[in-house]
């Protein structure tokens, strides 16, 4: 068993940050004890100078890479110009990214919030509205399937619905309206299914669940349940879109149309939060003016970078990046299966990596890979995530998985 980070490698200006925030914050997140000063493409630079290689990408926030030149000179420009005006009004950037990131979608129209929670909050407000007002289920009693291992948010209608005791326990009395049945399992999702259903919420890949990607079909499974009792396919892409599975969407990839997308992370190409529900008028046209809306969703600087996302992935190299660096993750990892890896997951750049309990928990691997210059984070115990910004290049990839060896041998 790896034993603890000890005090001995907080010196320095790391030490006293890492006790300003003990000190100042709430302590709702137990980080990895590293001080981020800088950025520069899939490289950090930490307080006293030390460099790594970022293992997460902010949770795939940051895909196009620390720094990109693109996204921060759109950013000076509108800063220049105008950041904020609230929905009162209406700003020249918002119309020009709806219909981009509408037309990237394949779809009609565009509901503009910040966070990705809010995206999926709205969404669930969109299904409901549908379902009453399209639909015809009676008032009250709009059911949403989800999924166990599920994992949308910490707001607490979200984690109404999350079996995630961390996220869930205690901050009851819970939302009713949702109904959870097994991640991948077609069957169970059709026994779940009546006529007061109105949307199915799935993550087309699960990420904090530790990258669990579902059985092939299972996404068409769903598509099909959906059209035969008449509800919404929902498909949360907040992590698996934009480019790290490989596709622009994981929906598209396997050939899967859902009703309402939800997109957010990388569509602030790690500058500013912005988050959107994606999907036909049929559908978002549901929503009346004064019922739904944020004063910073849409704002004119939000707007301008998630254009310039919506271009970049226009030109699919970050999608093709991921795609290559898949197989460089899968020769790596499969040579770590029985020495340290008990069993993985892959799709594009994006890896969940369980470790063997014996050498340690997800987050002992985390802190020794720190330590090698590798930031990685871990979930669910002894399951190590592995999300690089696209920018990483197969070289980078090897350090990173040589620091992973090399932590799980045991070497220096």
């Amino acid at each position: 068993m790896m034993a603890p980070l000890g005090s001995a490698t907080q010196l320095g200006r790391t030490g006293d940050a890492l006790a300003s925030e003990d000190a100042w914050l709430a302590h709702n997140y137990a980080p990895i004890p590293v001080v981020i000063a800088s950025g520069d493409g899939a490289w950090l630079t930490d307080v006293d100078g030390k460099r790594y290689l970022d293992g997460l990408a902010a949770y795939s926030a940051v895909n196009f890479g620390h720094g990109n030149q693109r996204l921060l000179d759109v950013a000076r420009t509108q800063l220049d110009r105008v950041t904020l005006t609230s929905r009162a009004f209406a700003n020249d950037r918002l119309g020009p990214f709806a219909r981009r990131l509408a037309e990237l979608a394949g779809t009609e129209m565009v509901l503009p919030m910040n966070t990705g929670a809010e995206a999926v909050e709205s969404a669930i407000k969109v299904s409901r509205a549908w379902g009453y007002r399209v639909k015809g289920v009676p008032a009250d009693r709009a059911t949403i399937v989800v999924a166990n291992g599920n994992f949308h948010g910490r707001t607490t209608t979200i984690v109404s619905f999350s079996d995630d005791p961390t996220a869930h326990d205690d901050f009851g009395p819970f939302t009713p309206g949702f109904r959870s049945v097994p991640y991948g399992d077609g069957s169970a999702l059709e026994a779940a299914m009546d006529e007061t259903v109105v949307a199915v919420l799935i993550e087309p890949i699960q990420g904090e669940s530790g990258v669990i990607i579902p059985p092939d079909g299972y996404l068409h499974s769903v598509r099909e349940l959906c059209d035969r009792f008449g509800a919404l396919f929902v498909a949360d892409e907040i992590q698996s879109g934009l480019g790290r599975t490989g596709a622009t969407f994981e929906t598209a990839r396997v050939g899967v149309r859902p009703d309402l997308m939800t997109l957010g992370k990388a569509l602030g190409g790690g500058i500013v939060p912005v988050s959107a529900v994606v999907g036909p008028a049929s559908v978002l046209g549901v929503l009346r003016p004064r019922e739904h809306g944020s004063t910073f969703g849409g704002n004119p600087l939000a707007a301008a970078i998630g254009e310039e996302v919506v271009a970049i992935l226009e030109e699919g190299t970050f999608q093709a990046r991921a795609a290559a660096g898949e197989s460089v993750l899968r020769d790596a990892l499969d040579a770590l299966v029985g020495h340290g890896v008990v069993g993985y997951r892959v799709a594009g750049l994006w890896a969940g990596i369980d470790i063997d309990p014996a050498l340690g928990t997800g987050r002992d691997v985390s802190l020794r890979m720190m330590e090698r210059g590798v930031l990685v984070k871990d979930t669910h115990g002894s399951t190590v995530r592995f999300a690089p910004p696209l920018v990483v290049t197969d070289d980078e990839l090897h350090f990173a998985l040589g620091a992973l060896a090399d932590t799980l041998r045991g070497r220096p």
